[in-house]
């Protein structure tokens, strides 16, 4: 079969779909622990989102349109710093940032990690209190680096030497003991999508364990004695359901951090096991309960700090897309309904790769419901499409929706709260969709809609 540049989901021919994707019994069903805890159908079958009806978003704000469930977002957050409890959790700013999340996450007592000065001008804005933001990125410009500092923002996770260099200039000639973190990579490469893990030795971030960079960077920030050396900091990858990956990151950092006590006569006082936990995008993901995580990452700093007779750490976390992944889902509406001579049923929505481009870039999936009504008629195996001008604009791979789905209809999409929003583009010259925040029955608009005034606001050709 000759290659086509859209890739293998080009190439899936056929209407039976994954090995794990099952004829629903009831096609209207929701499977709990893909939606936001605030979602339900009402008597007539349509969505409801903290009290709110789903036809009155559509009303309102139009489509597509990101939905936010904001006391799930909040109750997930409350759910890891319980968990952790003592140690510091960060929500990675990265999975979807505003300002609106940014004074939640305050507010629910949360840490913040940014990676670009974009992000960190965002939390800024939003009131974050700087001694509670970790700066990471494995290239900040010396101009982020400076505003940082000027911040006086509570950690900096330094990623290589040049960065070393310019953060230790940076710091003498304000006379400022900037707070770090050394970024370590232990050679774990997380069971996750080649592209999103970043702890196996071949990649960008961080110093090498194994290499021995790790160590080296440690020694020249001690050598120099000008930024205050806080701990280590790994993180393995994304979408993580097997906490052994953790377990194995700990022991390599933790045998670093007992080979800097022996070599120059100090523990450090914190070490940053990063984030990356899992959540369910289809009923194939059976993720963690933070519960569960803090446990088990919890023991086994425990057990090797004294097994190696160290001090135990002041342990951090960075959950982003664990917290607001599932608080959020994308609405859209029905354009088009095809079935191309009964190899597949394509259903093409008003969003696409602009709103959600994780499908096309890590093959992730997705599932979908008819959101404005019930239906009595049997499931259909379709493929939900966008409106680009792509063969690979797929926004749900494979999806049993109900044959009687038709132009006009609502149509859902869980999930979606990290890396869509935050990595949506102007595809086509498609404006971004708005980030609607639903609480006890009230919506209100956090991001606006971007309009075509907007695109040709950029364009001064």
């Amino acid at each position: 079969m000759r290659a086509h540049e859209a890739g293998a989901l080009h190439g899936e021919l056929g209407n039976r779909g994954p090995a794990w994707l099952r004829t629903p019994d009831d096609v209207n069903a929701l499977v709990p622990q893909l939606w936001p805890r605030g979602v339900s159908r009402d008597a007539a079958g349509a969505l409801t989102v903290a009290g709110l009806g789903i036809e009155e978003i559509r009303g309102e704000y139009g489509t597509p349109a990101y939905v936010l469930d904001e006391d799930d977002l909040r109750a997930r957050a409350r759910e890891f710093r319980a968990a952790f409890a003592g140690h510091d959790v960060y929500y990675a700013g990265k999975a979807f940032l505003c300002r609106a999340v940014v004074r939640a996450i305050a507010e629910e007592g949360l840490f913040l990690d940014v990676c670009t000065g974009g992000e960190l001008a965002t939390a800024l804005s939003a009131g974050m209190p700087p001694e509670r933001i970790g700066f990471h990125g494995n290239n900040k410009s010396p101009a982020e680096l400076e505003r940082a500092v000027d911040a006086r923002v509570g950690r900096i996770i330094v990623d290589s030497f040049d960065e070393i260099d310019r953060l230790t200039a940076l710091a003498r000639d304000k006379q400022i003991r900037q707070p770090v973190l050394v970024r370590v990579t232990v050679g774990v490469e997380a069971h996750t999508h080649e592209f999103i893990a970043t702890a196996h030795e071949d990649q960008k971030f961080g110093f090498s364990v194994g290499g021995g960079a790790a160590f080296k960077a440690v020694c020249k920030i001690l050598d120099d004695d000008v930024l205050d050396l806080r701990g280590l900091h790994s993180h393995i990858g994304s979408q993580i359901f097997d906490a052994s990956g953790f377990e194995v990151a700990a022991r390599r950092v933790l045998a670093l951090q007992a080979q800097i006590r022996d070599a120059r006569g100090i523990e450090l006082p914190e070490i940053d096991l990063g984030g990356g936990f899992g959540i369910a995008y289809t009923t194939q993901d059976d993720p963690a309960a933070p519960a569960d995580l803090a446990e088990r990452m919890i023991k086994i700093v425990d057990d090797e700090c004294a097994a190696r007779d160290l001090a135990t750490p002041k342990l951090s976390v960075e959950p982003g897309r664990a917290i607001v992944g599932p608080a959020m889902f994308t609405l859209y509406e029905v354009g088009t309904v095809k079935d191309v001579d009964g190899l597949r049923t394509y259903v093409s929505v008003d969003g696409g790769m602009s709103d959600n481009i994780r499908t096309a870039l890590y093959d992730a999936s997705y599932s979908a419901t008819v959101a404005g009504r019930a239906s009595t008629a049997d499931p259909i195996l379709a493929r939900v499409v966008g409106k680009h001008c792509e063969s690979g604009d797929i926004v749900v791979k494979d999806e049993f929706l109900p044959a009687d789905v038709q132009p006009g209809d609502l149509l859902a999409v869980p999930g979606t709260g990290a890396y869509c929003r935050s990595m949506a583009s102007n595809y086509n010259h498609v404006p971004r969709p708005p980030v609607i925040a639903v609480r006890d029955g009230q919506a209100r608009v956090i991001v606006r809609r971007e309009t075509e005034a907007d695109l040709l606001a950029l364009d001064v050709g």
